[in-house]
């Protein structure tokens, strides 16, 4: 009996009994819809992670104080004094590997511009702060390096603080705000960023030369913050061995002594970041294949009853030529074809699933093609798995008995 007697035998086999194969598909369609939704899900937070901490800085090293241990207490690094002007200004002039640095100083206050408060943090930074963060100015200009040596009141603003000092919709370019009773100019309005992946306002932001905050709101002359961007990606690990080399020598720390600072890079957040999200993808996608066992296992069940219920029918097959193998295949095809049409619904149904996140939700997806293939090849397998012992049982009986069989 050639391929195509058995597959079209298989198929009105089928279309005899629509409504329990159709019932049998469901928990492979169940199965796949779920395994392609939360891979999209999985993979669309990923990527926009990903696309968050690139708009950071994917180049970006931060290098801050490094805890200490006082009386047997470890102290706060926000507390340490070990990041000094002297140290900036080395890194900026003897490494090779970065492509900008700023220092970086912040007080926390209210911004008050005439009869409008708001309660927000001023950053001091030096003039490559924009580039390292990825930020860029709508109107107005950045503060220069006159600025910075000469400690001007100057700012830059973000969206938020526009809209919530000059809700009028009124030019801030020029205006003064007061910060801690200390009057800024406001010299440039920042375009706006929107909220990150952590729920952070990003356009909640007041910028102003560093030796501003220092002297004029913090009265400090360490820095909190030191951040620089490598010349790309690939260099950050030299450029933080080149600053560790720069800070312990300006430090004067002795080979066995333990840095007084710490460094970090996006690369380490970055990757932190993904084994996340793939350990979250994978335990979501897992969770979902069970509903395709569930749906092997609803096959074999089935096969099984058809089994039974054309004993008969094989044995009068058997009986007129049909060879054990011929009816081990005409049942594996009745198998496989229940899972692969599950299979192509469920593939619809998860990419509609996925769309309709994305729509209602806003959740971020993205569907790989792999994870299209591979829900599809897992329940083509899946078919043939679990339909083979019911297929093997039809093809060994014996064609006496299963003529008499009632």
């Amino acid at each position: 009996m050639n391929g195509t007697n058995l597959f079209k035998i298989a198929l009105r086999a089928l279309s005899n009994n629509k409504l329990r194969a159709f019932l049998t598909m469901l928990g492979i369609i169940i199965g796949v819809a779920s395994v392609i939704t939360m891979l999209a899900i999985g993979q669309g937070s990923k990527q926009s992670i990903q696309k968050q901490i690139s708009e950071m800085g994917a180049n970006m090293i931060t290098v801050r104080p490094g805890a200490d241990m006082r009386g047997g207490v470890r102290q706060d690094p926000s507390a340490m004094q070990t990041l000094k002007l002297a140290d900036y200004e080395a890194l900026r002039n003897e490494t090779s590997f970065l492509s900008a640095i700023s220092p970086v100083v912040s007080s926390s206050g209210q911004l008050i511009a005439a009869n409008n408060n708001y309660p927000s943090s001023i950053t001091g930074v030096g003039t490559d702060y924009l580039e390292i963060r990825q930020l860029s100015i709508k109107s107005g200009e950045m503060f220069t390096e006159t600025d910075i040596l000469t400690s001007a009141k100057v700012c830059l603003i973000g969206k938020t603080i526009v809209d919530n000092l000059f809700p009028d919709g009124s030019d801030p370019i020029g205006k003064v705000v007061r910060f801690n009773k200390v009057p800024f100019r406001v010299v440039g309005v920042l375009n706006p960023k929107g909220y990150n992946t952590w729920g952070q306002d990003q356009d909640n932001i007041v910028l102003a030369p560093y030796s501003t905050v220092m002297k004029r709101l913090l009265s400090v002359t360490y820095l909190q913050d030191i951040i620089a961007s490598a010349i790309t990606e690939d260099m950050s690990d030299y450029a933080t061995a080149e600053i560790t080399e720069v800070l312990r020598r300006n430090h004067k720390l002795k080979p066995t002594d333990v840095d007084d600072f710490t460094i970090r890079t996006q690369q380490e957040l970055s990757s932190m970041m993904n084994s996340t999200t793939d350990l979250m993808t994978t335990l979501l996608a897992c969770i979902a294949s069970i509903s395709l066992v569930v749906g092997g296992i609803g096959i074999m069940n089935i096969m099984y009853v058809s089994v039974t219920e054309r004993t008969r029918e094989i044995g009068l097959r058997m009986s007129v030529g049909a060879r054990g193998v011929d009816i081990l295949s005409q049942f594996l095809i009745e198998a496989v074809l229940i899972s692969i049409t599950g299979g192509l619904i469920g593939v619809i149904i998860g990419v509609g699933a996925s769309w309709i996140v994305n729509s209602v939700a806003h959740w971020p997806i993205f569907i790989q093609p792999w994870s299209v293939f591979l829900s599809f090849a897992v329940c083509t397998a899946t078919g043939v798995f679990f339909g083979w012992y019911p297929a093997k049982k039809a093809a060994d009986l014996d064609p006496i008995e299963a003529i008499r069989y009632e």
